[in-house]
């Protein structure tokens, strides 16, 4: 089955899945090497190091379509080679079928539609043309930090290589480095990290740019088409490029973990190849079907736990951020929508349902909401009145959207492929994601799932409620209630005072939920680009001056200050 895990080329015996739980030694916020230092584990556990690297590979727009997933059409050796020294997750959905809303779940824990993140995109909407809307950014509640900056607090060097997109400005003491030059090995010697590389090589756009990307498999390979899309010499070739895609893909991943051997840093890693959601072709990216939400993923760990398993239980992207904290024995917050799926704090039980929400995308608005079981999909439609399909330029340079206009247009589509055009949708989706995997059945007025429907639908109520959906706001009183007067709130200047007693400098910001980032420069020393994370009082010494900045997520940072001593 094509962009979908094909259940039966996994022929495995599917495990039932236990909560997992590490039993870690005590952490230090000092940077002492974890190298020579005693794995623990618990029986039940992976042996880790006490202070394990965590390296996250995160390639964009793919959906399960790879061999470790049961789709062969092209080898991926590198990824074959994670899987099988690894953990497969079959069942693990972003948020949103687009990438902003997604990240902004990803780096905060939280959903995106609770913080006035989720439409795509925020902070260059004026290139899209939207009326009566301005740029901005999403302004999260004053406790919430990003996932990095709860690493660096720990002594980690987190480097972003280098895509962001959080629909957020990044706080200023968010990462070491996020650079398209960012990389674990410019930390200090000894130091854990945490560090993320993109791979844009899959993304959307890289299937209409072909001059600069070239075919790298067999242009009459045999490639299977999903029944939505123009099984034409058009559509197969766009096929054929993500496929193409994905090889490059798979190189540019063997290069990262050659370059983790060769720092021998493999056995003390525990590494997440994952997509950001799923595949880019029409009627899959930014739609809330599994074609747009189901991704796959991988985890590997130092001593090949559980290698080769596959793992079914749900997770949500928003489950991202509370398992990497507990992998690396750092408690998660609590304000936080997900769960950790496994590590010191997997305490919780696992997953009944994962959720999903569309919104604007570029200029074109619509509200879907959807909820997902282990096998039923329900969406609700919250404009019925108009269309499935959304009139995108940006996805109208694809020459497959461009020839299922061109067909739809022609009178030459047949019912299946018929069905994204339809001019009004149903205000209540359900869908059998096992008997109808590409989501083209309608059973919600089928009265055999009655309990179904309104089990899923009660559940969708529940959470909508519960995160306070600021969908249900109109954009523009969005903006407002986080701008007011569509005017960026800004982070006031911090507040040096020096103690009578000590010396030592203590640093303070009245903006609640502000982070503090700070640079010792001496003699001629001119500011650098990265902000260590104040956290307790510091000595600066007579040829030193100390630089100060103040930050909260979504304010515009404070100016910033300078303390002689």
């Amino acid at each position: 089955m094509y962009f979908l895990i094909n259940r039966f080329a996994l022929s495995y015996s599917m495990r039932t899945i236990k909560v997992l739980s590490l039993s870690v030694l005590v952490l230090t916020l000092s940077q002492c090497s974890y190298l020579a230092q005693t794995q623990v584990a618990s029986h039940d556990g992976p042996r880790l190091p006490i202070r394990p690297n965590i390296l996250w590979l995160v390639a964009e727009d793919l959906s399960p379509i790879i061999p470790p997933f049961g789709d062969n059409t092209v080898a991926t050796p590198n990824l074959t080679r994670l899987a099988n020294e690894g953990i497969r997750y079959t069942q693990v959905f972003s948020s949103s079928g687009v990438c902003a809303p997604s990240r902004a779940a990803i780096a905060t824990g939280m959903y995106q539609n609770r913080i006035g993140a989720q439409h795509m995109r925020t902070t260059n909407i004026a290139d899209f043309g939207v009326e009566g809307v301005i740029p901005y950014e999403a302004v999260p509640p004053p406790y919430v930090k990003m996932h990095s900056q709860y690493f660096r607090e720990a002594g980690y060097y987190t480097s972003n290589n280098a895509k962001e997109d959080y629909q957020f400005r990044k706080s200023v003491t968010a990462w070491d480095e996020s650079s398209n030059t960012a990389h674990w090995r410019n930390r200090a010697e000894g130091q854990a990290f945490f560090s993320i590389f993109n791979f844009g090589i899959t993304h959307e756009s890289q299937i209409w740019r072909q001059a600069e990307n070239p075919l790298l498999i067999d242009e009459n390979l045999t490639v299977p088409v999903p029944p939505y899309l123009a099984d034409t010499k058009i559509g197969r070739q766009d096929i054929r490029r993500v496929y193409s895609n994905i090889v490059a893909m798979d190189r540019q991943v063997g290069e990262i973990l050659d370059q983790l051997e060769e720092d021998g840093l493999l056995n003390s890693t525990i590494i997440f190849w994952y997509t950001d959601h799923g595949g880019p072709l029409p009627r899959q990216k930014r739609l809330l079907y599994d074609s747009g939400m189901h991704l796959p993923l991988i985890i590997r760990f130092p001593d090949q736990y559980r290698a080769g398993e596959i793992d079914e239980q749900l997770i949500s992207f928003v489950d991202f951020k509370s398992t990497i904290l507990s992998l690396a024995g750092i408690e998660p917050p609590d304000y936080v929508d997900g769960r950790a799926f496994v590590g010191e704090y997997a305490t919780t039980a696992a997953r009944d349902y994962v959720h999903g929400a569309a919104d604007r995308f570029d200029s074109k608005y619509d509200m879907i909401r959807a909820v997902r079981d282990d096998r039923f999909k329900y969406l609700r439609n919250f404009n019925p009145e108009k269309p499935y399909y959304l009139p995108l330029p940006y996805r109208e340079q694809m020459p497959a959207m461009q020839e299922l206009l061109r067909m739809r247009d022609a009178g030459e589509l047949d019912p299946v492929q018929a069905q994204w055009f339809r001019t009004s949708k149903a205000p209540e989706e359900l869908f059998d994601t096992l008997t109808d995997p590409y989501e083209l059945n309608n059973i919600a007025a089928d009265p055999a799932y009655t309990d179904k429907l309104a089990e899923l639908s009660k559940e969708m109520d529940s959470w909508m409620r519960f995160i306070d959906d600021k969908g249900l706001m109109p954009e523009e009183n969005l903006i407002q209630s986080m701008w007011p007067n569509g005017i960026q709130p800004a982070t006031l200047a911090p507040i040096a005072r020096k103690s009578s007693n000590d010396g030592l400098i203590t640093l303070h910001s009245k903006t609640e939920g502000a982070s503090i980032g700070y640079q010792l420069l001496s003699g001629i020393e001119e500011l650098g680009s990265t902000w260590q994370i104040y956290q307790s009082p510091l000595a600066v010494r007579e040829n030193q001056r100390l630089l100060v900045i103040a930050h909260r997520i979504g304010f515009a940072p404070s100016p910033t200050i300078t303390v002689e001593n």
